[in-house]
């Protein structure tokens, strides 16, 4: 971090947690510190719904006064939440008005474990209507991408990723349904990982969209996001080390057919399987083989898991934004049909898991988007099929994993020719996620990334 003298802004987490530690500095000074980043930047990024500035002053000042820092991975380290998991003393907003609900009594689990970690929440951090698209925006006002402002920094954890590519945090919470912690941390420029199935506890609406949704972390290092899979988790921090010989296998084949990824998105995975190599690992072409059932019955969960928190939730269907509107109503028809099965998701788990053992594969390196971030405004107010197709179109590759329940990261790889960042996706087999960082980790050493966009 520059100028650590005069700020902790831009300082890591494990930084900020070790200053701490050792009496360096404070948890007060730290929170306070980004705090005034905020003010100064989020009139530009709008990436927070709220910003807890005396509240969390006041929870910095109990974390200086514990006897135990050392017992705090997360001493002192100003975090984000996004606003579909209950914060205690705020409403969860879901991302509208529409679909808000009461101020919470209580944390989620994964803030608790957050701040059981020495971590204080300075806000929560703006998404789109019920977590449903891949751009953040509304009625008032659009999340910007902190590498350009035009742009989208992705969805539906967009707010939690432009505060941490901005350098308003160091680390934020996300969660992905069916990609919202990785298109985001694709557009943004960030580590970004998705567990697999029920590494974390969920704990969200019914039932996690049928169980699609995992809790995770976007970090600006491969050790944050380490760091923060583990406190989530429940785990001793993990430590890192280089994986033994991979065979990693290489696609770039799109789950939606007619789609296919520009050449930024060609070269980024180009450039992650050469430097695999480099580093003495084997690359083989291993294309998925993506049913166009699966991808039918990846449409209609996203449908029917709107229709169904929604409807637990006795959301006013005219208070929401048209496009959620016809989402839920077809959700309903989805749902109602039986065109959502389990089965389908546990045949796709099934012969996921097979592909990795049939083509003997560790890990299997995908393009992160197809195409550059849309732009940051009007989908709020868009009609239904231009955002579905905005989607697709760019950001296809997340969603199977979801159905899957397999652990996936996403990697920076540097920045596109109009200077938004560009990634690649890494999936991996059930329980693998320590696996993931760890190639993320040979990635950052040979290839570092730039860390922010500072606004």
């Amino acid at each position: 971090m520059d100028n650590l003298a005069t700020t902790w802004v831009g300082a890591t987490a494990k930084q900020i947690s070790r200053a701490v530690r050792r009496g360096d500095t404070s948890a007060t000074q730290v929170v306070a510190d980004h705090l005034e980043q905020i003010a100064i930047s989020e009139p530009s990024l709008t990436a927070f719904r709220v910003v807890r500035g005396g509240e969390a002053i006041v929870e910095a000042e109990k974390v200086d006064e514990q006897e135990d820092l050392a017992n705090l991975p997360l001493a002192g380290v100003p975090v984000a939440v996004k606003e579909n998991t209950p914060v205690a003393g705020l409403p969860t907003w879901h991302g509208s008005a529409a679909a808000r609900t009461p101020v919470a009594e209580e944390d989620h689990e994964v803030v608790r474990r957050l701040r059981g970690a020495g971590a204080v929440v300075v806000g929560v951090t703006r998404m789109p209507e019920m977590g449903l698209w891949g751009t953040t925006d509304g009625p008032d006002g659009a999340t910007r991408n902190p590498w350009s402002l035009d742009r989208t920094p992705g969805g539906s954890s967009g707010g939690s990723a432009a505060a941490v590519a901005a350098g308003l945090v160091p680390i934020a919470h996300g969660n992905d349904g069916l990609g919202s912690i990785r298109i985001p941390a694709a557009c943004c420029g960030l580590v970004g990982l998705k567990p697999g199935r029920d590494v974390i506890p969920c704990d969200l609406g019914l039932d996690g969209w049928l169980g699609l949704v995992e809790h995770g972390i976007l970090a600006t290092t491969v050790g944050d996001a380490a760091l923060g899979f583990s406190v989530l988790a429940g785990r001793a921090p993990a430590k890192l080390t280089p994986p033994g010989k991979l065979r990693v296998g290489v696609s770039l084949r799109s789950p939606v057919a007619g789609v296919r990824p520009d050449e930024p998105n060609r070269g980024a995975v180009a450039t992650a399987a050469k430097l695999l190599v480099g580093a003495g690992h084997d690359t083989v072409t291993a294309e998925p083989a993506y049913p166009t059932a699966v991808g039918l019955a990846g449409l209609l969960t996203w449908f029917a898991s709107a229709y169904r928190e929604a409807d637990a939730a006795g959301i006013d269907l005219k208070a929401l934004q048209p496009r959620t509107r016809r989402h839920v109503r077809l959700g309903k028809i989805a749902w109602n049909r039986g065109w959502v099965r389990q089965e389908q998701r546990d045949g796709w788990r099934e012969k996921s898991i097979k592909f990795f053992e049939d083509r003997k594969i560790d890990v299997l390196l995908t393009p992160a988007l197809a195409a550059t971030p849309p732009p940051a405004d009007g989908h709020s107010a868009g009609r239904w099929r231009r955002n579905i197709l905005d989607n697709i179109r760019y950001a296809p590759y997340a969603a199977p994993w979801n159905m899957a329940g397999l652990p996936a990261i996403v990697v920076p790889i540097g920045l596109r020719p109009d200077g938004l960042p560009v990634g690649v996706q890494f999936v991996g087999p059930p329980d693998s996620e320590l696996l993931l960082l760890s190639i993320a980790g040979l990635l950052e050493v040979a290839n570092p990334w730039p860390r922010h966009a500072f606004v």
